[in-house]
C-alpha cells in the first residue's frame, strides 16, 4: 500500500537519535534534565558542562541559582536515578549552579 500524504518525521527521529547522541555523561544529563527538573526549572536552567562528575547548570538569574542550590540534593538524587548506571555508582556527584542570561550567544534556546 502506498501512502499519498507525507509522514511525520518524529517517529524516524525518535528511532535514530539515540544512536547519534554522544556517549558522554553530559549528553545523558541533558537528555534526562527536562523530566528531572520539570517545566518551570527547565525553562530557567540547563546543564552546560560536566567534568569529573560535577555538572554545571547555567541559570537565568542568581535567584534561580540560589534556589536550585537549596534543592540540589533532591535534584542530584533524581538525576542519578534517571541515569541509572548498571554498576550502581552515581554518574553525577555534584551539581554546580552558575548565573548566565539566556540571551543571544549564551544558550541554544530560541528566544
Amino acid at each position: 500500500m502506498r501512502r499519498l500524504a507525507p509522514r511525520p518525521i518524529d517517529a524516524a527521529l525518535a528511532a535514530a537519535l539515540p544512536r547519534l547522541r554522544p556517549a558522554t555523561t553530559l549528553a545523558r544529563v541533558q537528555e534526562a534534565w527536562p523530566a528531572v527538573a520539570g517545566e518551570a526549572v527547565g525553562a530557567e536552567a540547563e546543564p552546560v558542562s560536566e567534568r569529573a562528575g560535577t555538572v554545571t547548570i547555567r541559570c537565568g538569574s542568581s535567584v534561580w541559582a540560589q534556589e536550585l542550590q537549596l534543592l540540589s540534593g533532591d535534584l542530584l538524587a533524581r538525576l542519578n536515578a534517571a541515569l541509572d548506571r548498571a554498576d550502581g555508582h552515581p554518574s553525577v556527584t555534584t551539581l554546580r549552579f552558575v548565573t548566565a542570561g539566556f540571551g543571544p550567544g549564551n544558550s541554544h534556546r530560541a528566544p
